[in-house]
């Protein structure tokens, strides 16, 4: 298991749907996952310290865990098919070792409210990591030609880049409109 760390949480400005980074602790490898927005918000919302009026799905799965005196050790995301990621919920419940079937978005939303450690099996990041080479991460030039499956990899970003309309991008927002 490789441990993994919340990088950001993204939106398409196309579709506006959600995507959860995670980081590789030690090195540049990412993994993607498109999440739902009340995940996402979820997920936002502890890491940014939001209070919100009522408690939201994670905070009542925290308070449930909590009352029932279990405690979460570490959540995994541990398998990912047919373009679905799945994850375990790991707990702690007065000695008894517990895994619970959950999926990844709500797992984080979870880990994150209660500091625990997220994990990602070597499987999963072997087919959905991205690694990003240094000089990419620092906007220089990608010095080497991308395999097969890498590309394969990045599509849904290319789908995505290709899909912005960037005709206007430079031009200056009248403000009469």
């Amino acid at each position: 298991m490789i441990e993994m760390t919340v990088e950001s949480i993204r939106v398409s400005l196309v579709n506006y749907q959600r995507v959860l980074i995670l980081k590789e602790k030690n090195t540049d490898r990412y993994l993607p996952i498109w999440i739902g927005p009340a995940e996402a918000d979820s997920i936002a919302y502890e890491l940014q310290k939001v209070s919100v009026a009522r408690p939201l799905t994670h905070d009542l799965m925290k308070s449930i865990i909590g009352e029932l005196g279990a405690q979460v050790t570490s959540i995994i995301i541990n398998d990912l098919a047919n373009d679905t990621f799945f994850a375990r919920i790991i707990m702690d419940a007065g000695g008894r070792y517990l895994e619970v079937d959950s999926r990844p978005s709500d797992a984080v939303a979870l880990a994150v409210r209660v500091s625990a450690p997220i994990f990602a099996a070597e499987s999963v990041l072997d087919k959905a990591g991205i690694v990003m080479e240094p000089e990419v991460l620092k906007g220089g030039e990608y010095a080497r030609k991308l395999t097969e499956e890498e590309i394969q990899k990045l599509a849904p970003f290319r789908d995505f880049i290709n899909s912005l309309d960037l005709e206007d991008f430079d031009k200056p927002k009248s403000s009469g409109s």
